[in-house]
């Protein structure tokens, strides 16, 4: 994955000097185009009638309303969040995307309006309860995501399943019963084992982490407006709202102001 995000910090470094102002842009032709992951509800994927649904869309949604302009939501995953944004074909990335040191060389992160944690999916009754119950075990991850960089550091003895996007394609592996655990965000990971009973959690989070939305480098007049959006979400109780819509009722919500 290294040159990956080598080849893409080449394209930033080579367009440096060459941004316009994306903020300006985006009114002035009356829409804003927004990488969503669509894979994993319910963060973001599509009710019946195939339209986007989820927490990264409803938010997406608010961004555009706030501006004035009609939102298109375009599916990204993996490695095609940053990569899309650099290449312009997206003004901004909400696709549940972790802020990381390496991301952060290639695109700017807004500050986080979600947070959240690795959880790992295994199936139940198979006795796995820790890390080094995953040694030599098959476990299914998203190509390009922080839990692949976990499990290349933390069970490097894991034979490693990789897939182009976990929803749906990790999951079905998992249904299936083809490899024996699966790791992703927290937040899609409670909302698998709810619903598919032949799965468990395994006890434990790791890696737990901010979740900021991707923005192109150099543009400072959008990062300060969505910065200020983001605050004006968390403090008019709406983050809560939206939380609760889609983890229930009872569910807690993160503390987006603990560091």
């Amino acid at each position: 994955m290294k040159h990956i995000f080598l080849s893409i910090l080449i394209m930033v470094l080579s367009s440096i000097g060459a941004q316009a102002n994306i903020l300006k842009d985006i009114k002035e032709r009356g829409y804003i185009k927004v990488g969503v992951s669509l894979g994993g509800m319910p963060m973001g994927g599509r009710d019946g009638r195939n339209n986007p649904v989820g927490y990264d869309v409803d938010v997406a949604n608010r961004i555009a309303e706030a501006l004035g302009v009609e939102l298109r939501i375009i599916d990204v995953y993996g490695d095609a969040r940053v990569s899309m944004l650099v290449s312009k074909q997206l003004d901004m990335v909400i696709g549940n995307m972790t802020i990381t040191e390496a991301r952060e060389k290639i695109v700017d992160f807004s500050d986080a309006y979600f947070r959240t944690g690795l959880k790992i999916a295994v199936q139940r009754g198979s006795g796995i309860n820790s890390l080094d119950g995953l040694k030599g075990k098959k476990i299914v991850v998203g190509r390009g995501t922080s839990g692949a960089v976990f499990l290349q550091e933390e069970v490097p003895d894991a034979e490693i399943v990789y897939a182009d996007n976990f929803a749906p394609n990790g999951i079905l592996l998992l249904r299936q019963r083809r490899v024996d655990a699966g790791i992703e965000d927290g937040s899609l990971i409670d909302f698998v084992v709810r619903d598919i009973k032949s799965l468990e959690a395994m006890p434990g989070e790791f890696l737990s982490g901010d979740i900021g939305m991707g923005i192109s480098k150099g543009e400072p007049e959008f990062l300060t407006w969505v910065n200020q959006h983001i605050a004006n979400y968390i403090n008019s109780g709406d983050f809560e709202k939206y939380y609760h819509k889609w983890w229930g009722e009872d569910a807690v919500a993160p503390d987006l102001s603990a560091k």
